[in-house]
C-alpha cells in the first residue's frame, strides 16, 4: 500500500451534530460537509491529517472499552487540554496520569462515551 493512502476515521454517533461539533473543537478541524446521516471534518487549510466522518446511528456505544481509539498528542499542555476538553463535554476516565515506556497519558471519553487518550511524549 502506498504511503500516500488517504485515511478517513469514522465514528458512529447517536447525535451526529453534537459529536461533529465536539470533535471539530477538540481537534481544531473544520466542517467539510454533510449528507444525510453523515458529517465530515477536515484539518484547517495548510495542515494535514485524516478526514473524520461521523455517521448517525440509532445504537449507543456498547458497554466496554473501545477496540480502536485515538491518541491525541498534546505536548506539554496535558492539564490545559484535559480542562479544555472537559469544558467541551468530555469526561476524564483515569484519575491520574498513566506512565509507561517513556510516555504519559490520560484516558478521556467524548460526550457519547468513546474513549480516547491525551498523550505527552
Amino acid at each position: 500500500m502506498a504511503a500516500t493512502t488517504e485515511i478517513h476515521v469514522t465514528f458512529d454517533c447517536v447525535n451526529v451534530d453534537a459529536q461533529a461539533a465536539f470533535w471539530a473543537q477538540a481537534l481544531g478541524y473544520v466542517p467539510h460537509g454533510a449528507a444525510g446521516q453523515y458529517r465530515s471534518l477536515v484539518p484547517p487549510p495548510g495542515l494535514t491529517g485524516p478526514k473524520f466522518v461521523l455517521q448517525q446511528t440509532g445504537e449507543p456505544k456498547p458497554a466496554g472499552k473501545n477496540r480502536f481509539h485515538l491518541d491525541l498528542v498534546v505536548g506539554d499542555h496535558l492539564d490545559a487540554e484535559v480542562s479544555r476538553l472537559i469544558g467541551l463535554g468530555a469526561t476524564r476516565l483515569t484519575p491520574g496520569t498513566i506512565d509507561e515506556a517513556g510516555t504519559s497519558w490520560v484516558v478521556m471519553a467524548d460526550p457519547e462515551g468513546n474513549e480516547f487518550c491525551l498523550v505527552v511524549r
